[in-house]
C-alpha cells in the first residue's frame, strides 16, 4: 500500500489564526485523488483520533475542484503560549506522512 506522504502532492499544515490550525492535502491530479477519497481513509473520525479531540471539534473538507482535503482543528495551545512548542502550526501534518491507503 502507498503512503499519503508517497501520494500527495502537498502536504502541510499552518496557523488560521492563533486559536486553529488547517492542513491541507493536495494531490496532482484527479485519479490519485479519487482514489484517495474513495478509500474513506482521510475523514472526521480519523482526524479526532490523530489528534485526541471530538468529532465535533474537527472541520473536514473534500474540495473536489483543487484535488484536496482541508481539515481545521483548534490549536492545543494558543499561538504563543509558554506551552505551545510549533508557533506556526508548521509541524503538526506529520501524522498523516505514513498512513496508508487502501487499494494502492
Amino acid at each position: 500500500m502507498a503512503t499519503i506522504g508517497e501520494l500527495a502532492k502537498l502536504v502541510r499544515s499552518k496557523n488560521a489564526g492563533p486559536f486553529v490550525m488547517t492542513i491541507d492535502i493536495m494531490f496532482a491530479d484527479q485519479k490519485t485523488y479519487d482514489t484517495v477519497k474513495s478509500s474513506g481513509i482521510l475523514n472526521r473520525q480519523m482526524v479526532s483520533k490523530i489528534y485526541n479531540m471530538s468529532e465535533n471539534q474537527v472541520q473536514f473538507f473534500e474540495v473536489d475542484n483543487c484535488y484536496a482535503f482541508k481539515i481545521s482543528i483548534p490549536r492545543p495551545n494558543f499561538q504563543g503560549d509558554i506551552k505551545d512548542s510549533d508557533s506556526h502550526a508548521g509541524q503538526q501534518y506529520a501524522p498523516f506522512i505514513e498512513i496508508e491507503v487502501p487499494g494502492t
